[in-house]
């Protein structure tokens, strides 16, 4: 009989059922989590959405913290998979500066959508947003864009001032208490970095010109 050998790195396959319960669960926290925010991912009223005894998901996410960063990463991982794969100007095709304007832009969208959980992951301990893994993603992907459209550039720290914006505190300080809606603040990500990547800024930093 042949038998399918498992794949270096590779999750486990999960059972069917094991599959479908992890589904549901996540449905169901995604839309408590839409209508109360992270503090309505309480574990019992998780399980009684989805139908499954607490017992799963304190099996499956352990607490809160689990269930919240569980629904990030669900997010992320199509959010990663589209600036990586997808079609241009977000994805592989599209002109450096394109690219990088149509990456603020749906990392804004990303950010509306998960808004008050992001915040919730950022809390979690000192500088946490800047040493997980999708800061550094999003970095490398800014700086790799940035020296290709500005090769003269620090491409390091303008990736950081690209990013820094899209903090959950600073979004949510600005939607919430300033009232600024999303696409005021689409729109000013998009003047920054057309101006950081087009001719005009070229032209600054190689003495010919001024912002």
């Amino acid at each position: 009989m042949n038998r399918e050998l498992p794949l270096a790195g590779a999750r486990p396959r999960e059972r069917a059922d094991a599959a479908e319960n992890r589904r549901r669960i996540l449905a169901a926290a995604r839309d408590l989590a839409a209508a109360g925010g992270v503090e309505s991912l309480s574990m019992d009223e998780v399980a009684r959405a989805a139908g499954v005894g607490v017992g799963t998901v304190y099996r499956r996410f352990t607490d809160r913290a689990g269930l919240a960063h569980a629904l990030i990463d669900e997010r992320e991982r199509a959010f990663q998979h589209a600036f990586l794969h997808g079609p241009p100007p977000l994805g592989p095709g599209a002109a450096p500066g394109e690219r990088v304007r149509a990456f603020l832009a749906a990392l804004a969208d990303r950010t509306e959508e998960q808004a008050d959980l992001l915040l919730f992951a950022e809390s979690s301990a000192p500088h946490a947003r800047y040493t997980g893994g999708s800061y550094a993603a999003y970095h490398l992907h800014l700086a790799t864009l940035i020296r290709q459209a500005l090769p003269e550039a620090d491409a390091h720290y303008l990736a950081d001032a690209l990013l820094a914006p899209l903090a959950a505190d600073l979004y949510l300080y600005q939607r919430r208490t300033l009232g600024m809606d999303a696409g005021r603040l689409k729109a000013g990500l998009d003047t920054f970095s057309g101006a950081l990547t087009n001719g005009t800024f070229s032209a600054y930093l190689s003495g010919e010109g001024s912002v």
